[in-house]
């Protein structure tokens, strides 16, 4: 257990519990110890123990926090542990009350996505080389993962079956095993056929399987493999913009918005099941246009 959490017996012993019974890692328990001791300090300056802490000494320490420096994202995590805390309290009859009941979560800004440019997208495409069977594969899964704006897990995992060429769509398999058909574009499907006549064969000794994208060794490729290799290509292309797994993906998204496409359909291309995990892209879309008002206009 974290050391911190030695000198408060109620809060090593939610720990343990919480270790035990949820499996968390040993940075969580860490945090989790950390908040809950310094808590626990800070009601002691007061006489106060942790089980003696009401409603009014919860959102006094969330106020302390925020006015000490405290970023949202911080006060969050501790009302998320103090609410752990006092409902484990609560079942081991040491308190009578939950204090953290009717306590709103502080609200946190959620982050844009990063995305690329078109023309950086465009140097990241063109950087594996398609002249032997391994960069050959790589452009055609960079290729369908910016045409249809999968996720890396959708990608590594389709089959041959998932695919038709002759209708040019590709039939993803998302979260929540949600199904969804979705089109390729001419120039994945070019590549991809490509890729199926030259390179997959090779890849795969000739021998028959379902696998669509296989590593050298034939076998099904790991999310880690091919963003290991995304990164490779990212640098290959002097791309500085910071990428992430999601970052072809966000750039699908938004450069959809920016031409014009509907947030709806952008929505059912992603998978996305509520619209509003959607619309943090029309954020991304109106700085751009706002950004290009500004660059063109007279008066911008």
């Amino acid at each position: 257990m974290p050391a911190n959490a030695r000198e408060f017996p109620l809060v090593q012993a939610y720990l343990e519990n919480a270790w035990l019974e949820k499996g968390l890692g040993k940075l969580t328990l860490a945090s989790y110890g950390s908040d809950l001791s310094l808590f626990a300090r800070w009601l002691a300056q007061d006489g106060l123990s942790l089980e003696q802490a009401t409603r009014i000494e919860i959102q006094s320490y969330l106020a302390h926090l925020l006015a000490s420096g405290g970023k949202a994202s911080s006060t969050a995590r501790f009302l998320s542990c103090a609410r752990g805390f006092y409902r484990f309290l609560l079942h081991e009859k040491l308190v009578s009350q939950d204090p953290t009941l009717d306590i709103d979560r502080p609200r946190l800004g959620r982050p844009l996505p990063k995305f690329l440019t078109e023309s950086e997208v465009e140097r990241l495409l063109a950087a594996p080389d398609p002249e032997n069977p391994v960069g050959l594969r790589d452009r055609a899964m960079l290729e369908l993962l910016y045409a249809c704006g999968l996720r890396i897990s959708e990608l590594t995992s389709l089959t041959i079956g998932t695919l038709n060429l002759r209708q040019g769509v590709v039939r993803v398999m998302g979260k929540g095993s949600k199904e969804r058909l979705i089109p390729m574009g001419e120039e994945a499907l070019a590549w991809l056929t490509r890729y199926n006549a030259e390179a997959r064969p090779v890849l795969l000794d000739y021998q028959p399987a379902e696998i669509l994208f296989p590593s050298t060794r034939g076998q099904m490729m790991t999310r880690q493999t091919f963003w290991h290799r995304v990164k490779l290509y990212a640098k290959q292309a002097d791309i500085r913009t910071p990428i992430s797994p999601h970052t072809l993906r966000h750039a699908f998204a938004t450069h959809l918005l920016n031409r014009g496409a509907d947030l709806r359909v952008v929505q059912l291309l992603l998978g996305h099941s509520d619209l509003s995990t959607t619309q943090i892209y029309t954020h991304i879309a109106r700085a751009r246009m706002q950004a290009l008002h500004a660059q063109h206009h007279p008066r911008g």
